[in-house]
């Protein structure tokens, strides 16, 4: 049987049927010769639907797999295992989506694919928590690992304690040790004061305005950006007590509230004795004859200096800051008051104190007194105290 023979076989073709019909009717009345051909042509009738089943069901089943491991796919993205190598840096930018974040984190080769971290960060619920800065990852990291490090407890940054009542020069040196930057970089970027956030009453200067606190700074961050974060919490500061309408009420410019704020940070060993201190400036300035403020503090400003006592050489300095020779307050702030000071300022203790004195270096404790007399008596106890006598 050739080759059409046997597809003849297999599919039961109609002209082998017709021919088989004619060929029995014109064989011998017994019909034997017929009774083989209708059993083969029963055997091929019964075959040919079972194979068509067997190729369908093939056909079906092998697409069937290849569709399962589709939704598969599609479903159960690709994933790395355990906590992953190496380290890599990312950086999260404002206003980054978690879809672009996880296309950056496959790129870089943090995660196996992107659609795993979305679906790890939906699964944590934290899509919308994301925040922007600088954090430290691995290489091939499990995408649920991944969102446990973008956690803002672990953003890099440049932390900076500044100290309360430092003077702005002596701000850069500290922002400069803290950050990696040189001094120079702060005095540059302080050139362009108006576009640091200044509050206008700042007449475009520094000094007073950047607020002491502890400060995490991005590692990528500008000194701009830095003193304009500094100087965004003074205002937020200045907010919060109210400034410019409680200088007002005191018969003061914002200006002159914080150049009162950085005297008395200069000047107070303690934040108990603020109110007071604040409440001898104020008692000067409106009193009648008319006194100066006598405050060494402004006059080692105009030194350049740090001590708590003047000499009587450096007395003599012509200067606008130096409140022995001039009457009110010097022309703006001599340092950088925290909101004790500016808070202070605003709340002064009442009482009739025209001076002060730290009678005890070792402990910082503030005397205070009402006439010349008793202030000479302050000062002879300072002197005991400073002898060890």
């Amino acid at each position: 049987m050739n080759d059409l023979d046997d597809m003849d076989f297999l599919l039961g073709s109609d002209d082998d049927d017709g021919r088989g019909r004619r060929r029995g009717r014109g064989r011998g009345r017994n019909g034997r010769r017929g009774s083989r051909r209708r059993r083969r042509r029963n055997r091929g009738g019964f075959l040919a639907p079972l194979l068509a089943f067997i190729i369908l069901a093939g056909i079906i089943g092998g697409g069937g797999y290849y569709g399962y491991r589709w939704v598969s796919d599609a479903l159960v993205p690709d994933d790395y295992t355990g906590q992953g190598t190496g380290e890599v840096v990312i950086e999260i930018k404002d206003g980054q989506s978690a879809s672009e974040v996880a296309q950056e984190l496959q790129r870089q080769g943090v995660v196996a694919s992107a659609r795993a971290f979305t679906n790890a960060i939906d699964s944590a619920g934290k899509s919308s928590s994301l925040q922007p800065g600088t954090y430290k990852l691995r290489k091939q990291m499990a995408a649920a690992e991944a969102v446990k490090l973008l956690d803002p407890g672990n953003l890099i940054v440049a932390k900076a304690t500044i100290k309360e009542g430092l003077r702005l020069s002596d701000t850069f040196k500290q922002l400069a040790e803290k950050t990696g930057k040189k001094p120079k970089d702060f005095e540059n970027a302080a050139k362009s004061a108006e576009d640091l956030g200044l509050p206008s009453y700042a007449k475009g200067k520094l000094e007073g305005y950047v607020f002491p606190a502890t400060y995490d700074f991005q590692p990528k961050a500008t000194p701009a950006e830095m003193l304009a974060q500094m100087i965004e919490r003074f205002n937020q500061t200045a907010e919060k007590f109210e400034l410019e309408s409680s200088a007002k009420k005191m018969g003061y410019t914002p200006h002159e509230m914080i150049t009162i704020a950085s005297i008395i940070q200069a000047e107070a060993g303690r934040h108990e004795d603020m109110p007071k201190i604040a409440r001898v400036i104020y008692n000067r300035m409106n009193h009648e004859p008319e006194m100066t403020l006598s405050m060494d503090s402004t006059v080692m400003y105009a030194w350049r200096r740090y001590r708590t006592r003047a000499t009587h050489a450096e007395l003599e300095i012509k200067s606008p800051y130096n409140t022995y020779k001039n009457l009110g307050l010097p022309p703006g702030p001599i340092a950088n008051p925290g909101d004790h000071a500016i808070e202070a300022a605003l709340n002064p203790a009442k009482g009739p104190w025209l001076f002060f004195a730290a009678t005890d270096p070792k402990s910082n404790v503030t005397k205070f007194a009402t006439t010349d007399a008793e202030f000479q008596a302050l000062l002879a106890e300072l002197e005991r105290n400073s002898s060890g006598g």
